[in-house]
């Protein structure tokens, strides 16, 4: 069966589950259509056996979705000799509930798989074959790790799921397709990966200021085919330096850069003046650059800031109108909007 042939409301809710979306918050379809045989098959196949999905959410995550699917199957049965929970789903929350799960302390702690589903605007993969996944990026998350450098990139946030998903648009798309790409402050990997792999950059050059979120970051490459440092390229870069004569230059040089990215790196007002030091560097290579910065604004007079930084720099800083959807209407990449997230574009005119 096709993914054109699926209910849309069974394939809104895998996106959700598998992007380890709040449980309490996942767009069931109907209860009455959750009773029917052919929903539970596929619901049991796609989201819960293993055998089929290698990556597949923690299993304590796994049971309290599947707790809730089972009763609310259970509340739509009128005629218990007519429709049933399915065998498949009942052995697998009893296998859950019998074998236990980690308890939500120890799971917290736990790395997690978290797929991340990546629907264009126009949707090229349309012209595929009628069995055609759905294009996913596939992120292992430490989701409550700092490191020790206080860093929070071991997870996805709310502006990097914002500017993927203006990106995944058909204006967005245009400004990355074909293009050298660098990001800053990359954390997870999220944003480079989407442009690599499904949005048909040219080549990557991924940075984080922590030596431990870049290490981690290779593994996401790995799961998910881009380990080839022809397309990507993964490397420590610490804001604020010079960067004549560094491998920024070098990597400058061999992939001309035409966009700088990057997603909550100004809520630091202390980093800020490094952050707009290394934008000014990467002007002086290249002064064509494009930059384009996401930020959730939980701070108006940090962000603030950012932008006084700019504007001391004579940088042009234009807002890009692109507001969230509210989460009832997200489709594919979920995040909560209820902060304002902004999407700058910057460039130098001089």
């Amino acid at each position: 069966m096709s993914n054109r042939d699926i209910d849309p409301q069974l394939l809104l809710l895998r996106r959700q589950y598998l992007q380890l979306f709040e449980p309490d918050f996942l767009a069931w379809p109907p209860p009455k259509f959750l009773k029917h045989a052919d929903a539970q098959k596929w619901l049991y196949r796609n989201l819960f056996d293993a055998s089929r999905n290698p990556r597949l959410p923690p299993e304590r995550y796994q049971m309290r979705v599947l707790k809730q699917l089972v009763s609310k199957i259970e509340k739509a049965i009128e005629d218990p000799e007519k429709d049933k929970v399915s065998n498949e789903l009942m052995t697998c929350l009893t296998s859950f509930m019998s074998k236990g799960v980690p308890s939500e302390f120890e799971a917290a702690q736990e790395e997690a798989y978290v797929t991340f589903t990546c629907i264009p605007e126009v949707e090229d993969f349309n012209d595929g074959p009628d069995d055609a996944p759905e294009p996913t990026i596939t992120l292992l998350e430490r989701r409550h790790l700092i490191s020790g450098s206080q860093t929070t990139g071991f997870r996805t946030w709310e502006a990097s799921l914002h500017l993927g998903t203006y990106f995944l648009t058909q204006a967005g798309s245009q400004l990355v397709r074909d293009k050298n790409i660098l990001e800053l402050g990359t954390g997870t990997g999220f944003l480079s990966i989407i442009l690599a792999k499904c949005l048909h950059a040219n080549h990557v050059t991924v940075t984080d200021g922590d030596k431990g979120v870049t290490e981690a970051l290779n593994e996401n490459l790995t799961l998910n085919g881009l380990e080839d440092q022809h397309k990507v390229r993964t490397e420590t870069l610490i804001w604020g330096h010079d960067l004549g004569g560094t491998w920024v230059e070098e990597d400058c040089n061999a992939h001309p850069y035409d966009v700088i990215i990057g997603a909550d790196i100004t809520y630091d007002k202390i980093a800020i003046v490094s952050l707009v030091s290394t934008l000014q560097s990467l002007f002086d290579m290249r002064p064509g650059l494009s930059v384009i910065i996401a930020g959730v604004v939980r701070n108006a007079e940090t962000f603030q800031t950012f932008r006084d930084e700019c504007a001391n720099r004579n940088f042009s800083v234009e807002d890009i109108e692109f507001e969230p959807k509210p989460m009832r209407q997200q489709k594919s990449l979920f995040y909560a909007a209820a902060v304002p997230i902004k999407i700058l574009s910057i460039t130098c005119p001089n």
